[in-house]
C-alpha cells in the first residue's frame, strides 16, 4: 500500500510540476547549456541553408526562362537572316531599290599566272 500511495504522491508531484512550470528549470538549462546552444546554432544553420537553397532555385527558373526566351528569339532572327540572303530575296531587294545590279549569267572564272 506504501507503494501505491508512492506512486501517486510522485504522479501529483509531477503533475503539480508540471502545472506550475517546474518540469524545465533552470538547472536543466544549466547543465545542458552546451548542447542547447550547439542544437539552436544547427537549427538556424539549417534554417539558413534552405532558404538560400530555396532562394537559389528560384533564381536558376527565372534565368531557365530567360534561357527560353533568348533562344527562342534567337533562332526568330536566324531565320529572318537566312530568308534575307537566299538569292531571290536579294534579287528582290536590288530590283526595289533600283541600284542597276544585275545577276551574273555566267559562272565566275580563275586567272591563272603562268611565268
Amino acid at each position: 500500500m506504501a507503494k501505491k500511495q508512492k506512486t501517486a504522491k510522485h504522479r501529483d508531484n509531477l503533475f503539480f510540476k508540471v502545472v506550475q512550470g517546474r518540469v524545465v528549470s533552470t538547472n536543466i538549462f544549466a547543465r545542458y547549456s552546451i548542447t542547447i546552444i550547439a542544437f539552436l546554432f544547427f537549427m538556424m544553420v539549417y534554417i539558413s541553408n534552405k532558404y538560400e537553397c530555396q532562394t537559389k532555385m528560384e533564381t536558376i527558373q527565372k534565368l531557365e526562362q530567360q534561357l527560353e526566351i533568348v533562344k527562342t528569339e534567337s533562332v526568330r532572327e536566324r531565320s529572318r537572316y537566312m530568308s534575307r540572303i537566299r538569292e531571290s530575296a536579294m534579287t528582290a531587294m536590288i530590283d526595289t531599290l533600283h541600284l542597276g545590279l544585275e545577276v551574273q549569267e555566267r559562272p565566275p572564272f580563275s586567272i591563272s599566272y603562268s611565268h
